[in-house]
């Protein structure tokens, strides 16, 4: 199937080795050329390669030349079609098989297509243009034919004429054969109409694309699976509108929270002096106090943790707990004397009393 395909869209072998297109044989209404390709068969080739129905007419501008029939002789329809032909030529398509000689009806319908334009194109000098792939065997017989079934022409004059009009000889040595020393074919309803030619459909020239040299990276191994790092392509650019870029407000580190907090007693200051027992020296005398409450706000305007006052009632709980006074005895003692901690604890105890009840029960 691979092979199939390949060979369908790809140009005839050795089409490259051949010229496009020929003179006009001295004398006569003819001119031999190669196929000419369609546009999606020649869009891979250099310009200078590219041979199509519109560079044919190209060519024969050059020779101030005018074509205005073109006898079809090859054996498919794949090449080019009615579409790709200017308006201004008429086609006509004779199935003709390569490599043997053509039928006795193949030969009559050509005699009968280029009577007809003859015959139709008395008052003019237009020419009928033949080609088979390479337009040398296929055409060059069917050409010589005519020329030596109705015209008359002498076999060998008449090769020879194609031969250096085309630039190519007839390379097929059954073609020679019957052409040289086989007998001549009937031109008998010669002038009988068995198909009308068909104008071209094409009104503009196609534009003609150079193809890249560098190599083709379109095959699936080059193709990429994710975004070149650093590009972000969305695909749904341009569909939606990006969103406003919003600043980020500035970041405050919150404030450690501690319910308790040392302070001094301005109105207990003085030296020495010490409230409840034991008075001591050694700087006034301090307590703990709690700090205000922190409670949190919202502002209309920015999101921050305001400080307020609140007295402890706000809160359903009472204040703490005084501490006791500090006292220089506590520092006093030592740890290592037993004997005085005892006797300062039993001095602080109350004694125990082992009464008996009233029964005189202990």
């Amino acid at each position: 199937m691979s092979r199939y395909r390949k060979k369908k869209n790809d140009i005839p072998d050795r089409w490259l080795d051949y010229v496009a297109v020929g003179k006009r044989l001295q004398g006569t209404r003819f001119i031999a050329f190669k196929v000419p390709l369609k546009q999606s068969l020649t869009c891979r080739l250099p310009g200078s390669d590219v041979f199509g129905p519109w560079e044919l007419l190209d060519a024969l501008s050059k020779e101030k030349q005018a074509l205005g029939l073109i006898i079809d002789l090859t054996y498919t329809n794949r090449y080019y079609t009615p579409q790709d032909i200017p308006q201004s030529l008429l086609w006509v398509k004779i199935f003709t098989a390569g490599h043997e000689v053509p039928s006795d009806q193949t030969i009559l319908s050509f005699k009968r297509v280029v009577h007809r334009f003859l015959q139709d194109n008395k008052d003019n000098d237009m020419l009928i243009g033949v080609h088979c792939t390479h337009g040398v065997n296929r055409t060059g017989y069917l050409i010589s034919r005519y020329l030596i079934d109705v015209d008359g022409m002498d076999p060998e004059k008449a090769v020879g004429l194609f031969n250096s009009s085309r630039g190519h000889a007839i390379e097929r040595q059954n073609y020679l054969d019957d052409l040289k020393h086989g007998p001549k074919r009937s031109n008998k309803n010669i002038t009988t109409c068995e198909q009308e030619p068909v104008r071209g459909e094409a009104v503009h020239r196609p534009v003609f694309s150079a193809p890249d040299p560098r190599p083709h990276l379109n095959g699936p191994e080059h193709h990429r699976s994710s975004s070149p790092r650093g590009l972000l392509q969305p695909s749904h650019q341009g569909l939606f509108p990006r969103p406003p870029v919003l600043t980020q407000p500035p970041f405050h580190h919150p404030q450690p929270f501690n319910p308790y907090r040392w302070a001094s007693d301005d109105r207990r200051g003085g030296g020495g002096g010490g409230r409840g027992r034991g008075g001591g020296g050694g700087g006034g005398e301090c307590s703990w106090r709690r700090p205000p409450y922190l409670v949190e706000a919202w502002s209309g305007h920015s999101m921050y943790l305001q400080s307020e006052r609140r007295p402890p009632s706000h809160l359903g709980r009472a204040a703490p707990v005084a501490l006791p006074p500090y006292s220089p005895r506590w520092s006093s003692t030592s740890n290592s004397d037993e004997g005085a901690v005892s006797e300062s604890w039993s001095r602080k105890r109350p004694p125990v009393r082992y009464d008996t009840n009233r029964y005189g029960n202990c």
